[in-house]
């Protein structure tokens, strides 16, 4: 028989198949950076290591560059190729010069993608814009209104004539559009037969509500008041009125989340009781006064209730707390956040895995930028200065909205999760850090046609070297200079895009690290002809 074995699986070699081929065949997710089919190996990168083992011995090799011979005996998932891989990974980021996410997102608690919401604002797709919002926030009114917008501290804007105004933003796509628009539900997973009681609908509650609902759990709230909403309600009309935060109820109720009001915790319910009808149990209730955690027979600190940090459970079987009850929050924001990670807790939970507050994007930074940085930036975003509304009431109209969206500097990387460096960094923990070095200047070089080559992003993998030799392009690019100084470059001077020459789409499309990407005002370009021609006002030849 033609087999290997890699990691304990035996599978049958094919004529000229790779180590990494075969793994993928059983379902192995090996990391490769450098890796595409059509190119053959390239065994630039090292990401791809396994260890081959014979007589007891054993050798880190890429896989994508080892064929997979009879008899082979391959390890792949164990500590020592996974710490080779991560030292791979931190090696190529420690030269690594741009930001996976901007720092707006970054800060955000609710990690909304804010730059994704701007370009969509500023190109008209209000929709879009709308739902990725309604996605990532619960109570997306709310927070338009009064959100402390912490983003807007990290927005580098304000270096110049001020941060993008992100609330405002916020404010405007759910007043903007109609209510069957701005307040439409966001897409929730099949049913999980999981039954999560929430004892508390303030902002913690609510947002971890929100969060569970989207993951299929059947989310019952229950609060003392008569009315959902707890600290909101005492908001006063003008800074968020009461139909505002009605629809919002609302909009939770048509995800199937069930509300039951008027019952106080210790009265009507207790904890015992809600154990033995539901699945799990958080308790978001706010402030509890002194010695009310003991009556309620629960585990408590000096702020509150006592929760494990790692995971929100309160040492009770099916318990979990957070929000205020567990230490005093002001900001509405992060009373929300501490809801979504009580939410990702519980999830975990009910679905078997290990119990523990959600990780942080991973993210490489670049840190403060020069003013010649700042202006390489400048010049892909719009000219004008922070705008007010002329009616600050009322907030942006049409035309305000997009000219503030397109302040944005797009900090973040164009690549941004679709970024195979960024997806490993996250799956090994890699540490961005590690080998951390003095920064090389950030380059943004906006190239003929749209495409934008950032060489502080480029590792040198040979991918699109290799598709503009195969497809015989003109020019082609090539390796330029030697050693620590060896760039990718177009020979005879000439810019990247004339060495991309047909073959630019591909190769942005296979980039692993978004060195190669194409500008916003091309892709709005596209999808406004592709949206005209769905509306057959363009014909098949291109007229009008």
């Amino acid at each position: 028989m033609n087999t290997l074995t890699i990691d304990g699986q035996e599978i049958e070699a094919r004529p000229g198949e790779s180590v990494l081929g075969a793994a993928r065949r059983l379902g192995i997710d090996i990391p490769a950076l450098c890796h595409l089919e059509k190119c053959g190996p390239l065994n630039t990168c090292l990401v791809c290591l396994v260890k081959v083992v014979a007589n007891g011995q054993g050798k880190l090799v890429p896989s994508c560059g080892t064929k997979a011979l009879p008899g082979m005996v391959i390890e792949s998932e164990t500590e020592e190729v996974h710490q080779a891989r991560r030292t791979a990974l931190e090696l190529l980021l420690s030269d690594h010069i741009g930001d996976c996410l901007s720092p707006c997102q970054r800060l955000c608690p609710l990690q909304l993608n804010i730059p994704a919401m701007l370009r969509q604002v500023h190109s008209g797709h209000l929709e879009e814009a709308m739902a990725g919002t309604r996605a990532a926030l619960p109570l997306a009114a709310a927070l338009g209104r009064l959100c402390h917008h912490p983003c807007e501290q990290g927005c580098r804007r304000g270096n110049w004539d001020g941060p993008a105004a992100i609330r405002d933003m916020e404010f405007y796509l759910t007043t903007s559009l109609e209510p069957a628009l701005a307040f439409r539900p966001p897409a929730c997973k099949r049913p999980s037969q999981r039954t999560v009681a929430i004892v508390g609908a303030g902002p913690t509650g609510l947002a971890a509500a929100f969060y569970l609902a989207k993951e299929g759990h059947a989310v019952t709230v229950i609060d003392r008041r008569g009315r959902a909403g707890g600290t909101l309600r005492d908001v006063p009309e003008a800074e968020l009125p009461a139909a505002v935060l009605d629809a919002e109820i609302d909009l939770l109720a048509r995800m199937g989340i069930e509300f039951r009001t008027g019952i106080e915790l210790g009265n009507q319910v207790t904890v015992e009781g809600l154990t033995r009808g539901f699945d799990a149990i958080l308790l978001a209730v706010g402030e509890l006064a002194r010695n009310a955690g003991e009556k309620l027979g629960l585990p408590s600190a000096a702020t509150g209730l006592r929760t494990d940090p790692n995971n929100c459970q309160t040492g009770l079987p099916k318990v979990f707390a957070a929000g205020a009850v567990v230490k005093p929050i002001k900001q509405l924001v992060r009373a929300m956040s501490e809801g979504r990670a009580a939410a990702e807790c519980v999830h975990q939970f009910l679905t078997g895995g290990m119990v523990r507050r959600p990780e942080k994007a991973f993210s490489s930074v670049m840190g403060r930028i020069d003013p010649g940085e700042l202006r390489q930036f400048l010049r892909q975003s719009g000219a004008a200065s922070r705008v007010t509304a002329c009616d600050r009431c009322a907030g942006f109209n049409r035309q305000e909205a997009a000219t503030e969206a397109e302040r944005c500097l797009h900090c973040d990387c164009r690549s941004s999760g679709n970024c195979t460096l960024q997806h490993y960094a996250q799956v090994y923990s890699a540490d961005a850090n590690r080998f951390k070095s003095t920064r090389r200047q950030f380059v943004q070089e906006v190239q003929p046609g749209g495409v934008i080559f950032e060489p502080g992003k480029c590792i040198l993998c040979g991918i699109c070297v290799k598709l503009t030799e195969m497809a015989q392009e003109r020019l082609g690019l090539t390796y330029i200079g030697r050693g620590f100084a060896v760039r990718v470059a177009a020979p005879f001077q000439q810019d990247i895009a004339a060495g991309l020459g047909g073959v630019a789409a591909e190769c942005v499309e296979h980039c692993p690290t978004g060195a190669l990407s194409f500008s916003e005002k091309k892709e709005l370009l596209k999808d406004q002809a592709q949206a005209l021609e769905e509306k057959g006002q363009v014909t098949a030849r291109g007229g009008h």
